[in-house]
């Protein structure tokens, strides 16, 4: 349904959760219809319970007066309680973000990928681009050389 683009870029990712969330019907309805942001979104363990903010979910256009909910409330994740003490304690003790990758549905059902990630400054995005840059470009050397490679059996093989 949705992704977060910026996530991967402005995150290293450490670990990844996959979590119900608890909607309205109208708000259902707009997810099915793909209309949620996710830009600014992330997710912060209260009281004992994980919580998604930041998100935007347009109200369902036929959805007037009785089934319409605020775009910018809070969302509760559901999650195992073994779940969420842990997130509560890498939060709090390594100094690590919760933030939604991406949307989607499972089975019917819609599911937040929570990611548990360490933000990263200026020079390690530009480290992250020139890595990234660097892999593709092997990838098509090794590609277009495994290509002439295999043109020349070819060509041999057909002489013969």
């Amino acid at each position: 349904m949705a992704r977060n683009r910026r996530a991967r870029h402005d995150y290293d990712i450490v670990d990844t959760f996959e979590c119900g969330i608890a909607l309205q019907g109208s708000e259902v309805k707009s997810l099915r219809a793909g209309r949620v942001t996710l830009a600014d979104a992330y997710a912060r363990v209260e009281e004992g319970e994980a919580w998604l903010l930041g998100v935007h979910i347009p109200p369902y256009i036929h959805a007037a007066g009785f089934g319409a909910h605020d775009p910018e409330r809070r969302r509760k994740l559901l999650l195992h309680r073994k779940q969420i003490d842990f997130l509560w304690v890498q939060t709090q003790q390594q100094a690590l973000t919760l933030v939604p990758l991406s949307i989607y549905f499972k089975e019917g059902r819609a599911k937040v990928e929570l990611a548990l990630a360490r933000g990263r400054r200026l020079y390690d995005k530009r480290h992250a681009i020139a890595a990234r840059d660097m892999d593709r470009e092997a990838a098509r050397e090794a590609s277009r050389a495994a290509g002439k490679s295999i043109g020349r059996g070819a060509s041999r093989e057909r002489d013969d």
